[in-house]
């Protein structure tokens, strides 16, 4: 007969695979997330089935997965979900429901979605382009008085279109910090856990903060970071700051912990590393198609090793 599993257990298990796919899971959270799994064996084992789940998801048709999402979401029947994932290690037709409940809804009903690691280019009615960085989300809509992008988490490059139908509308950019209307351009909007970063490659962008009257209009070659309530200080833009769009992440004289932190937005799970070398420097170029071959490069130009669990539980420690 199975060995029942902590109810308590299966509770704190769902509470981190939902906080572990939300866009703004931090390194604290991470590290967190590794002493909890580290505990006992039993946590270890709850742990994989938590993973198995999110594996398993990605066999899920979407039609699917969100058929199910208004269903009513409550501790119990996550818990029963994961206890049942635990003792037989099936998939079962409601995961989607479980993911459904970890990730904001919004995300789950944008129009368009990218998965960790993934890049994908839409062109809207009007022409424009859109490219959706890793997991990221957006939905578009083609307004009597404007042509709006709600930015719900992740990063895009946008590529506004001059298409004489919808030249008269305003392009706007819309996330939880505030908007952004085009003025004929080329930008970037990256969502942080705090605030939101504009990167202008040309023309120029306004920037209005949600709850502030005052605007800032950004140009070519120049980046701002706001919140709903402030505007940072424009600054030159950052030489790098669209090589994702060709699978490249740059690095010079990056400490380790935020180089990882950053290659943690590529990479499912759990990716940290310890105080002794969290400020060991990294220069390079890393191809992210292949996030295994950047950890073991690292291993093999920093005096540092890797401690893997499972691919998706990755610990940089001191050699």
């Amino acid at each position: 007969m199975a060995k029942l599993i902590d109810e308590k257990l299966l509770d704190e298990a769902a509470h981190w695979l939902a906080r572990m796919h939300a866009s703004d899971f931090s390194a604290s959270e991470q590290a967190a997330l590794v002493q909890w799994c580290t505990q006992s064996a039993a946590h270890a084992q709850v742990w994989r089935c938590a993973q198995h789940i999110k594996r398993q998801l990605h066999e899920v048709p979407s039609s699917l997965g969100m058929a199910v999402l208004n269903r009513p979401a409550s501790v119990t029947n996550r818990r029963h979900l994961l206890r049942n994932t635990a003792l037989t290690l099936v998939a079962v037709p409601v995961l989607g429901w479980l993911t459904s409940q970890s990730l904001p809804w919004q995300a789950w009903s944008a129009d368009y979605r990218t998965a960790k690691g993934q890049r994908r280019t839409v062109v809207l009615a009007d022409g424009s382009r859109i490219t959706l960085n890793t997991a990221s989300a957006i939905s578009a809509s083609m307004r009597s008085d404007a042509r709006l992008i709600d930015h719900y988490e992740g990063e895009i490059l946008v590529e506004t279109a001059h298409n004489a139908v919808y030249q008269h509308l305003p392009f706007i950019v819309q996330t939880r910090d505030g908007q952004m209307q085009a003025l004929g351009t080329k930008f970037i909007v990256r969502q942080h856990e705090q605030g939101t970063t504009l990167s202008v490659l040309e023309g120029a962008v306004r920037a209005t903060p949600a709850h502030l009257e005052q605007a800032a209009t950004v140009h070519i070659r120049q980046q701002l970071r706001f919140t709903g309530h402030a505007l940072g200080a424009t600054t030159a833009l950052d030489t790098h700051a669209g090589a994702w769009t060709q699978g490249v992440l740059y690095a010079e004289n990056m400490r380790l912990e935020d180089f990882l932190r950053e290659l943690g937005r590529y990479r499912n799970g759990v990716l940290h590393c310890t105080p002794e070398v969290a400020g060991l420097l990294v220069s390079g170029v890393y191809q992210l198609s292949d996030t295994d071959r950047i950890l073991h490069l690292l291993a093999q130009t920093l005096p540092v090793r890797l401690q893997m669990r499972t691919r998706y539980w990755v610990s940089v420690v001191q050699a």
